[in-house]
């Protein structure tokens, strides 16, 4: 097959790649001064010139608590831009299969616990990244209405928290996990007595390393459409993607502490969001599905670690 990863640098997409290059498929990517994905006219002339079976809708601009407040004009039109014309591009160049790339942040910000699927669009959402969760549902509910009226097979998967190798460590454009560990290492380097942590602590979160991510999208791809037909609903196409469950923020804190052998005091700035206090997934879709994750918390935290150790992110 001819595969498209949009997105391939980026910290899902960069792992897919990897797993589709151990297979016999050609695997196309193209970095954003090649193609400018924002960019209708360029994506269109892209997509009519190959012929592709899949494409990985994974290319997001994406960021933490602190970026989503910053930016959130930048969050939402480039996420629209990028969605719409990679989805479309890809419906009429008659690409048939494409997985759409979503977040858990999508859910209303209070809602049932653990989350299901049929609570998208049941409440209001979280307002510190309220503009990129409106891009993001936009295109899954696009995915569900070109599949509805062209008969496409395109699916969506809806991440919650993930970290590893490959994940952009900027304390403020960060994600919290490796805005954490770059926050800890450098007070260790640094001798510092303290860690200021955002919040107040208690916000609970659920955590997946990026490698099971990144195998769970390809099953998802890839299980037939029969049986993806029967777990999942014509508006509802999507599966939420999660570990099973989530650990407060201090907790969380704590053992990136352990890791990193951190033995300064963690404190809490209480002036900063805490975001949604609670998200936990109801993941048995997926798992009916026959994925699951294999990678346990800590020791996915030790993986990012070394890798961070490594400089490889710098």
């Amino acid at each position: 097959m001819k595969i498209f990863v949009a997105g391939h640098r980026g910290l899902v997409g960069s792992t897919i790649t990897k797993l589709l290059q151990n297979s016999t498929d050609e695997i196309v990517c193209r970095t954003s001064k090649e193609l400018d994905l924002s960019n209708q006219q360029a994506v269109n002339d892209f997509f009519s010139q190959h012929k592709f079976d899949q494409v990985y809708m994974s290319a997001a601009k994406v960021g933490g608590v602190h970026s989503n407040n910053i930016f959130p004009g930048e969050f939402i039109y480039k996420n629209l831009m990028i969605q719409t014309n990679v989805i479309h591009a890809a419906h009429v160049n008659d690409v048939q299969k494409l997985l759409m790339l979503g977040s858990n942040c999508i859910y209303p910000r209070v809602t049932e616990q653990p989350i299901k699927e049929h609570l998208l669009m049941t409440g209001h959402l979280e307002s510190t990244n309220e503009p990129y969760a409106i891009a993001k549902i936009a295109g899954v509910k696009m995915c569900e209405s070109y599949n509805r009226q062209y008969g496409r097979d395109y699916r969506s998967v809806l991440p919650c928290n993930l970290y590893g190798p490959g994940d952009n460590f900027d304390v403020e454009a960060g994600h919290v996990a490796a805005g954490t560990i770059h926050k800890m290492h450098t007070a260790k380097v640094n001798g510092d007595s303290t860690v200021n942590i955002w919040g107040t602590g208690k916000p609970r979160r659920e955590f997946l390393y990026v490698d099971d991510m990144a195998e769970a999208c390809i099953h998802v791809m890839n299980v037939e459409k029969e049986k993806w037909d029967s777990v999942t609903e014509p508006m509802r196409n999507f599966v939420n993607l999660g570990s099973g469950y989530d650990v407060s923020i201090a907790d969380f804190a704590k053992i990136v502490a352990e890791v990193i052998d951190f033995r300064g005091e963690l404190v809490y700035d209480i002036s900063k969001p805490d975001g949604t206090m609670s998200k936990l997934t109801d993941n048995s879709k997926i798992n009916s599905l026959g994925w699951y994750p294999r990678v346990e918390l800590k020791d996915g935290l030790k993986r990012t670690y070394e890798w961070y150790l490594n400089g490889e992110n710098r």
